[in-house]
């Protein structure tokens, strides 16, 4: 069903040497090209990658967003142009294996934004933390409310038609990179749509949802994308609300 269509792979990584090679190996091989975006590692992630034949390319400033639009500066000097970015962690905590189901509803033209739902696909005992389920919750019937767009997860393992990617001006550099596209897509009426996908727990310790600080600091910036996004909504005349001609 991929058909021709080419695929570009981004996966953000910081100091994820025992689990980038992994993922690596595990990504089917009609990938086009796969990225690792390094955000600044101290371990051998950057070797690893290389070893297992990703390009990588480096952005020092931290920041889950910051490393994904440099993965993305980077698709703009590929040979060939990708149709479909995809978008998965380095922590083996997503199955790249499963990349088909992501892949495949956006080269048949029937989606322009897939997310790879864990909460739909039964995560594994221990993978998603009690924060991170009521976070999750929370955001994504915000946006059911505010835009009528139901999702059920802000899953990092995501695809999208890149010249529609190009179109949503992505520029969250941390925490509200996922809920940033999935709002902006949301706005923007693009077809979406969800599939199920396994997650398991993440092989080393999470930057985030580890720590009690990091989590606080997810939680909130998740919230603030939301809530700037709806301010601007309505600053546009309630347009792209539901319910609201402008």
């Amino acid at each position: 069903m991929r058909g021709n269509a080419s695929v570009a792979v981004i996966i953000p990584a910081l100091n994820e040497e025992q689990a980038i090679g992994l993922v690596l190996s595990a990504i089917p091989d009609w990938v086009d090209t796969v990225i690792v975006a390094d955000n600044g590692s101290t371990d051998r992630t950057r070797r690893v990658a290389r070893a297992h034949g990703a390009t990588v390319v480096s952005e020092p400033r931290r920041g889950y967003g910051a490393a994904c639009l440099a993965g993305l500066a980077a698709v703009e000097n590929c040979s060939r142009r990708p149709e479909i970015v995809v978008f998965l962690d380095g922590d083996f905590s997503d199955k790249p294996g499963e990349m088909a189901r992501i892949v495949d509803p956006i080269a048949a033209g029937k989606s322009d934004l897939v997310i790879g739902s864990r909460v739909l696909g039964n995560p594994e005992p221990g993978s998603l933390t009690p924060v991170q389920r009521l976070g999750n919750l929370l955001a994504v019937t915000l946006i059911r409310m505010i835009w009528g767009v139901r999702y059920s997860d802000l899953g990092p393992f995501r695809g999208i038609r890149y010249g529609r990617l190009d179109e949503l001006g992505m520029n969250d550099r941390d925490f509200g990179w996922t809920v940033e596209m999935q709002v902006k897509a949301a706005r923007a009426h693009l077809a979406i749509s969800e599939v199920p996908v396994a997650y398991r727990p993440r092989i080393g310790t999470s930057k985030i949802s580890g720590t009690v600080k990091g989590s606080y600091l997810a939680g909130k910036k998740i919230l603030t994308v939301i809530f700037a996004h709806y301010v601007e909504s309505l600053r546009d005349g309630g347009a792209h609300l539901p319910g609201r001609t402008g």
